[in-house]
């Protein structure tokens, strides 16, 4: 189930806050009302595959029952440390079976047919949706009640409220225990929190249906031609850029909302990445929830940059490995991840003296773009090969397809320019979203429910309605 289906918006939603604020208003503790969250969450979560609740649920016990130890009076260091290898082993071994295990036989079976031995059977194994931002955030508890950061939760019903939380289960923003701990506990619930919570899904409802989804069938169309021209692969480049932008942000912005409705305070997820003048910089914007979590939990733990040179840049090339790998079972997105490195690396050992700098801003920013652009072909492909493909099309070194000037036509219409303008526009300009919705006044709320209205009248009438984090 996604927030932007018609089951979800018209069904699922109304029949849960429905019942949400009638406990709330028959004064139920917060330990019902976090109940109530969880049932609900187990039904989203298991919509389409019951069996995986049982995954998450078992996860879910494991890390709690690891933080109790973690956190028991007198506990000592060995028990500490057995407890916290344990939570992490357990969410590591579900997300490396669940994630990898295809990949990594295939890989298998690759190599040793070089050696002429008869590969290995490999059964097909269904990626639970979301396992890794809750395997993340269930992680991110045990290792900050470890590090005394975090208070460890008594309640095991709060706990589970806590993973299976549905606004940002299956695609973040990743949320720190003690981010919401206190809200877990004891929440205020107001008209304000309310309004602001609605407009912000409004807003990224309409961002799914009118930018998203509209410039994701130009991407389609191109990336699936043979040898696209030079302006349509740059054009069907932009346009999943734009896609894979508006499509998490619009899920981002639906789920701080869905949060505000509850209580919950989410954390923003974007900052205009498309305005970086560096790769360091974008990715300070990009993704913000992963891109913080790798840095507190792998870059700092790993020396971060208070190491010599050396040590830095294999600090930043693990990171972005890691983070490559985080995102997929597929060698696009190792290599995405490495391509990023490298160029994380040359502009800390660059410094100020780096390409960008040389330049004004405007062409520090088309620069960085046109680096960004290059990798979100890389992650778009399904093969390094395509990948190639694609580059040599958008360089012009590639034999043009007779279909092409079909291909114009097709992703040409003054319907598809509309909404490319758009997506340029709120990418480029000072336009963030996020701080558009956080202020509420009576003219931004019409103006949310006007779009969301036209955007679910507009939702009957598509057939092509991806949410391309299904996949993370």
């Amino acid at each position: 189930m996604v927030f932007s289906s018609q089951i979800f918006l018209f069904y699922f939603l109304p029949t849960f806050l429905v019942g949400y604020f009638v406990l709330y208003r028959l004064h139920a503790k917060h330990s019902t009302l976090n109940f109530f969250i969880t049932v609900f969450s187990y039904i989203f979560y298991g919509w389409l595959e019951p069996w995986l609740v049982f995954l998450m649920f078992g996860c879910t016990l494991v890390v709690y029952v690891a933080g109790r130890f973690i956190s028991a009076p007198g506990a000592s260091r060995l028990q500490r440390n057995l407890s916290l290898g344990v939570a992490v082993a357990v969410n590591l071994s579900a997300l490396g079976y669940f994630k990898y295990y295809m990949f990594l036989m295939g890989g298998l079976n690759s190599a040793i047919a070089l050696l002429g031995i008869e590969p290995f059977s490999i059964m097909t194994v269904l990626l639970p949706v979301g396992i890794s931002f809750y395997s993340f955030q269930s992680m991110s508890y045990a290792i900050d009640v470890w590090r005394g950061t975090a208070p460890p939760v008594k309640d095991f019903a709060t706990f589970a409220c806590y993973v299976a939380l549905f606004p940002q289960l299956v695609a973040g923003p990743i949320v720190r225990y003690n981010t919401v701990a206190e809200e877990l506990a004891t929440r205020t619930h107001t008209l304000e929190n309310f309004v602001r919570g609605m407009v912000f899904f409004c807003f990224g409802f309409s961002e799914k249906i009118f930018l998203a989804n509209q410039v994701g069938i130009i991407a389609d169309r191109v990336f699936a031609s043979d040898a696209p021209g030079v302006l349509n692969s740059w054009w069907g480049s932009l346009a999943y850029m734009f896609q894979i932008y508006f499509d998490f942000s619009a899920y981002s912005n639906m789920a701080i909302g869905l949060g505000l409705m509850l209580g919950f305070h989410f954390p923003r997820n974007f900052d205009g990445p498309y305005r970086s003048r560096s790769i360091t910089e974008f990715w300070k914007r990009w993704h913000i929830s992963l891109t913080s979590w790798f840095r507190d939990y792998l870059y700092i733990p790993l020396g971060g940059n208070r190491v010599g040179k050396a040590r830095l840049y294999l600090n930043l090339f693990l990171v972005m490995f890691v983070s490559g790998v985080w995102h997929g079972a597929n060698w696009t997105f190792v290599c995405w991840g490495l391509y990023h490195a490298f160029f994380m690396i040359v502009e800390r050992a660059n410094d100020k003296q780096a390409l960008y700098w040389r330049f004004p801003k405007v062409v520090q920013l088309a620069l960085t773009q046109v680096i960004v652009l290059f990798g979100w072909v890389l992650f778009r492909a399904d093969s390094i090969g395509e990948a190639w493909r694609m580059w040599k099309c958008m360089l012009g070194l590639n034999a043009v397809s007779s279909a092409d000037a079909l291909l114009s036509a097709e992703i040409f219409t003054p319907s598809c320019q509309f909404f490319m303008a758009l997506a340029f526009m709120l990418s480029f300009w000072k336009f963030r979203s996020y701080d558009w919705c956080d202020k509420v006044s009576p003219h931004r709320v019409a103006i949310a429910l006007v779009i969301f209205v036209v955007a679910a009248l507009a939702l009957f009438t598509q057939s092509y309605n991806p949410f391309l984090y299904f996949q993370f």
